[in-house]
C-alpha cells in the first residue's frame, strides 16, 4: 500500500500544465490566495470534448491560467460541460465564467447550488448580516471581533463570478456517462451540504473534491445559516460510503495530491478528531464561550480568514459533544452560550 501522503506522480502540475494521471483524465492546478495556496481541478476526456470538475476562484490569474489551458494542453477540443462538485468559492468560483465562455450547463447538486445561489443573490442582504451578528454574539465574540463582523459582510459574492441561475440537478446514486464511462455520484456531507464525489469504476479512480485528502482534514463548521447542526456527526458517518471502494482506488483530491491508499486515509480521517474532542471536554470543566474553546484549540495566531473557519470549527465539536451527551450548553443572561462538560 503507497503512504498517502506520497504523491503517486512523484510531480505536481506548474499553472497552465496538465498531468494525466489516468488515461482520459487530466490534473490542473490553480493558485488560491489563501495559507492553502492551491487548488486541482480536473479534466475528463468526452469524447471529441472535455468535461471539467471544478473551476477555481474568481480571480484574474485563475482566469488567465485557464486561457493558457485552452490554448495549450486543452486546444482542439471543446469544453462539453462543467461539474461543481460543491459551492465553495475555489470550486464554484468561475462556474459562471466558463459556462458563459462555453455556452454549457453546470452540474452540480441541487443543495450546492441552492445555497450559492442564496449567499450570491444576497449579496447586499441586512438580513444575513443579522443573522452573522447573532450568530458571532453568541459565539462569544469581543467588540473588535464583533466589528470584523460588520466589516466582513457577506464575502462570497467577491469570490465568484455570477452563479448560474439554470443548472442540471445530480443526486447520490446518478450515473453520468463521460467519454463512454460512467461516473457514479457520491455525496459526502459535512464539510458543504451536498458534496459531489465522482467515482468510475472503470478507471478505478474517485475524484473526492474536499471530501477526502490525503495530507489534512477539510474544515467542517458551524455557519450562522445553520446554527444548530451538527456537521462533524454528518462528515463522519458520510465517510462510511467511500469504505466499501477498492482499496486500490486512485485518489484524486481538490488539495495536496493524487493517492492510493483509500481505506486507511478514511480511518485516519475518522479518529482525526478523538483528541481533539476530548481536549474539548477537558478544557470545558468550567464554562467556555466558543471563542474561548477556539482559542483553547487554536494556539496560533489566525488572520481575520482564518478566524471564521477556527470559530466555526470550534462549535462544531462542541455540538457533536453534545449530540454524544458529552457537553451541555446554557445561554448566559448577556446573549453569550456557555459550554460545560456533561
Amino acid at each position: 500500500m503507497s503512504d498517502p501522503l506520497i504523491n503517486v506522480t512523484g510531480r505536481l502540475p506548474e499553472t497552465g500544465e496538465t498531468i494525466e494521471v489516468a488515461p482520459g483524465i487530466l490534473w490542473l492546478r490553480m493558485p488560491l490566495p489563501f495559507a492553502l495556496n492551491h487548488i486541482n481541478l480536473w479534466a475528463l476526456e468526452d469524447g471529441d470534448g472535455w468535461t471539467l470538475v471544478d473551476t477555481g476562484i474568481n480571480r484574474p490569474e485563475t482566469c488567465e491560467a485557464w486561457e493558457s489551458l485552452f490554448a495549450g494542453p486543452l486546444a482542439g477540443r471543446p469544453v462539453k460541460r462543467l461539474i461543481v462538485t460543491h459551492f465553495h468559492p475555489d470550486h464554484m468560483g468561475l462556474a459562471g465564467w466558463l459556462t458563459d465562455k462555453f455556452g454549457i450547463e453546470m452540474w452540480t447538486t441541487q443543495t450546492e447550488w441552492e445555497t450559492a445561489s442564496t449567499l450570491y443573490y444576497s449579496e447586499h442582504s441586512e438580513e444575513l448580516v443579522d443573522i452573522a451578528r447573532k450568530f458571532y454574539h453568541a459565539a462569544g465574540f469581543s467588540a473588535d471581533l464583533m466589528s470584523e463582523v460588520e466589516t466582513r459582510g457577506n464575502p462570497y459574492p467577491k469570490r465568484v463570478s455570477a452563479i448560474p441561475r439554470t443548472y442540471v440537478k445530480i443526486a447520490e446514486g446518478d450515473l453520468i456517462d463521460i467519454g463512454g464511462r460512467d461516473w457514479r455520484v457520491m455525496i459526502g456531507t459535512g464539510h458543504s451540504p451536498e458534496h459531489a464525489c465522482l467515482y468510475c469504476a472503470d478507471a478505478g479512480v474517485l475524484i473526492s473534491g474536499d471530501q477526502i485528502l490525503p495530507k489534512i482534514t477539510p474544515n467542517v463548521s458551524v455557519w450562522p445559516q445553520h446554527a444548530e447542526q451538527d456537521p462533524l456527526a454528518l462528515f463522519l458517518n458520510s465517510l462510511k460510503s467511500f469504505a466499501p471502494l477498492p482499496e486500490d482506488t486512485l485518489t484524486l483530491p481538490s488539495h495536496n495530491w493524487p493517492f492510493l491508499g483509500l481505506r486507511e486515509r478514511l480511518e485516519i480521517m475518522a479518529h482525526h478528531h478523538d483528541e481533539r474532542l476530548d481536549d474539548v471536554v477537558l478544557a470545558c470543566r468550567e464554562p467556555l464561550n466558543g471563542f474561548e474553546v477556539l482559542r483553547h484549540l487554536f494556539k496560533r495566531e489566525l488572520d481575520s480568514h482564518q478566524l471564521f473557519f477556527a470559530i466555526g470549527e470550534s462549535l462544531a465539536h462542541l455540538h457533536y459533544l453534545m449530540g454524544q451527551g458529552r457537553m451541555g450548553r446554557e445561554k448566559g443572561s448577556d446573549g453569550v452560550d456557555l459550554f460545560r462538560a456533561v
